[in-house]
């Protein structure tokens, strides 16, 4: 078996929608990590979700892979209503619980900045929940600050979080 791994970090590419299961069982697991009754929206049939994210034309779901295994997703495009296309939300971005504090997320990370980069955006946005302080400490750690154009309202579950894309 090929090693899909890099010098030493996980091979990044596009998710295929073959993959939507895998990528939802992985949201799963880390997202039921964070929320307060431990399980993300039952109402959704996220592989479908995920499989439509796959092939949506405006939009890029990025998968980190070990050994064959999804240990990582991003899922970004242009906000809807977005005045120019120099701003992208990542909308998802979970690395499997099992392989946190590996370098998955970091390199995750640096392959959205580089694509971005290389398609114009100058600017990220994303939402994080609340109660996500793991989440939250890691976006720190990558330059991510408070929007000031998103301040939380009150009742709010989730923090808007702003990126500089830094321009080469």
């Amino acid at each position: 078996m090929i090693s899909e791994r890099v010098n030493d970090a996980p091979v990044i590419r596009t998710a295929l929608p073959v993959e939507a299961e895998a990528i939802a069982d992985l949201h799963f697991r880390a997202r039921s990590t964070y929320y307060p009754d431990g399980v993300p929206r039952a109402d959704v049939d996220w592989r479908e979700a995920w499989r439509g994210s796959i092939e949506r034309p405006d939009g890029h779901v990025l998968c980190a892979v070990e050994q064959g295994r999804i240990v990582g997703i991003a899922s970004f495009r242009t906000p809807d209503g977005a005045a120019s296309a120099d701003t992208v939300k990542l909308l998802q971005f979970h690395v499997d619980p099992g392989r946190w504090r590996s370098g998955i997320g970091r390199a995750l990370h640096r392959a959205c900045v580089e694509e971005w980069r290389a398609d114009g955006v100058r600017t990220a946005v994303l939402e994080v929940h609340a109660d996500n302080a793991r989440a939250q400490a890691f976006y720190a750690r990558q330059g991510w600050v408070p929007d000031p154009e998103n301040p939380p309202a009150p009742g709010d579950h989730h923090l808007c979080l702003r990126f500089g894309v830094p321009v080469e």
